[in-house]
């Protein structure tokens, strides 16, 4: 009985390591072990397959899931087959699938290509808000599995060709009677591909797809907001031997802004009058994300709290028309520095009060003594 080692040891990473940790140390292992530095060594050519095996795995987020839950007994076929057990399946729904097969109306036959479909890849970038507003142009850089220039994505040596797997007939999947049931699994010979390699591409080792960096130009659009996913199709890992490539997935996360903040299509921000604009009443300006100008009308006893709405200057709408509004919320500001002739109006302007003036505190005190007897 064969020991499995676990794919984070192999790789000699925690189990919370992120995708570029565990990418960096799995290139770093294969340089080490890499047949060509090591000829003629049967451990070492042991350990560049065993580490391949676990970053195959690790590297794609719906595998990588399954393992962490499941272990290696994520990618069994209940006895049937070998190989490589990441290779196997591509989720949840092939392990059931490979269970219950047409039983339960399963994709069926011809599976080959589809099965060895490529990853689809998670992106994450930031944006400050001013982009979310106005929308970006940009270019990523993104490592990625691309198909290998030597094979063409073929996986074979050039100038030979894959043969259509026996076992399976080209189909990538086998059947078999179990009781009452057909059940039907992967292809323990093939791997799902339908076709077998004799002469394996040396650069890609039969995959049909090397780790290459891609640059790609990216359409922000305006109006976008945290956790926007925006898709580029085939643009995920390339698929094995020529398989369709994966989706590339952009996720938006939208910065901090040191003035306003965001709910959906409103912008709020907060603006400190001075108590005499408060009591006066009078207007401020207050730049916005367009680059205009806003004039804010302040109404004569404004109280600290107090919000003003703007229509139709706040966000755009995304993939629509029109923009949402902006809620302006009014701090009135106390002075902390007077000059004489100041503190002489305003102690002349308080030997004139009557109570009338703040009709809340006089309430205020005249409820608390009624209350105290």
């Amino acid at each position: 009985m064969t020991t499995e080692v676990d794919y984070y040891e192999l790789l000699e990473c925690e189990r919370t390591a992120d995708a570029g940790t565990i990418k960096s140390s799995y290139r770093k292992l294969a340089m080490k072990y890499h047949p060509d530095k090591n000829q003629g060594c049967t451990d070492s050519e042991a350990k560049f397959k065993a580490i391949s095996e676990a970053y195959d795995c690790l590297k794609d987020p719906q595998k990588r899931a399954a393992y962490d839950r499941f272990g290696h007994a994520a990618f069994k076929q209940g006895g049937g087959g070998g190989g490589h057990g990441a290779q196997d399946f591509s989720g949840f729904s092939d392990i059931f699938e490979s269970v219950f097969g047409e039983f339960m109306g399963g994709r069926g036959g011809g599976g080959g290509r589809a099965n060895l479909r490529g990853a689809d890849l998670r992106y994450d970038m930031d944006i400050s808000l001013e982009e979310a507003f106005h929308g970006k142009n940009t270019e990523i850089t993104v490592d990625v599995s691309a198909i290998c220039d030597t094979c063409t994505g073929s996986g074979a040596t050039p100038g030979t060709a894959a043969k259509t797997c026996q076992q399976c007939a080209g189909h990538g999947k086998v059947r078999a009677q179990q009781g009452f049931f057909m059940v039907e699994r992967t292809c323990p010979v093939c791997h799902g591909a339908g076709q077998v390699i004799a002469d394996p591409c040396r650069d890609c080792r039969g995959e049909g797809r090397t780790d290459k960096t891609k640059t790609l130009s990216i359409n922000v659009p305006p109006g976008v907001d945290e956790g926007t996913r925006i898709r580029l199709t085939g643009e995920g890992e390339a698929g094995a031997r020529g398989a369709p490539a994966g989706d590339l997935y952009i996720f938006l996360h939208v910065k901090k802004h040191a003035i306003f903040e965001r709910e959906g299509t409103t912008l709020y921000a907060r603006a400190p009058i001075s108590f005499t604009t408060a009591a006066l009443g009078g207007e401020i300006t207050l730049p916005g994300l367009d680059g205009e100008s806003h004039v804010v009308k302040i109404l004569p006893g404004t109280q600290s709290g107090r919000e003003v709405r703007q229509r139709g200057v706040g966000m755009p709408v995304l993939q629509g028309r029109g923009r949402g509004d902006l809620v302006v919320q009014l701090t009135v500001e106390m002075p902390t520095k007077l000059t004489p002739r100041q503190r002489e109006l305003l102690e002349e302007f308080r030997s004139t009060e009557t109570g009338d003036e703040c009709p809340e505190s006089t309430g205020f005190f005249a409820k608390l003594k009624a209350a105290l007897g």
